[in-house]
């Protein structure tokens, strides 16, 4: 019994998103509908901030993707849709954010991070050890020395 409640409840889970838009929100334009869904697919949800609006249940999802359909209706283009939504709640509600010069760190950020850190390695790689510096300044009596006591303490 177990078993088919998890299974039930996994199904639930996975069939959610699929029915987040509603038959009623849906335009009778195929073209539109298609156009609006393509739209409502980049805009992140406001409420729970990692999901689409196209599959979130949220009721601000819900007005969002109203929204969209009406815009596209009163004749907007995709552009104009999606820059009335980010004038009005801000470019948050991308969930690819437009690549311009205020967002430059947040685009480039990952990559001159991964540089540095490259760099980093390879300095500390190409540099001489301190133990070989060491090892260098050491007379031949001294290695003999020093060797000696390494045998000895194994």
């Amino acid at each position: 019994m177990r078993r088919l409640t998890a299974t039930l409840m996994l199904l639930v889970a996975l069939a959610a998103p699929a029915l987040a838009v509603q038959p009623d929100e849906m335009l009778k334009n195929p073209v539109l509908e298609a156009r609006a869904r393509h739209l409502s697919e980049g805009l992140r949800c406001l409420v729970c901030q990692n999901e689409s609006i196209d599959n979130s249940n949220a009721p601000l999802a819900h007005d969002l993707r109203v929204l969209i359909r009406q815009r596209l209706k009163a004749g907007d283009t995709d552009s104009q849709v999606i820059n009335y939504v980010v004038a009005r709640y801000g470019e948050f509600v991308l969930l690819k954010p437009r690549f311009e010069p205020r967002t430059l760190v947040l685009w480039l950020g990952p990559f001159a991070i991964l540089l540095a850190g490259i760099a980093f390695v390879w300095s500390k790689r190409s540099r001489p050890s301190n133990v070989a510096k060491a090892e260098a300044a050491l007379s031949a009596e001294e290695k003999s020395r020093l060797s000696r006591l390494l045998k000895s303490r194994t």
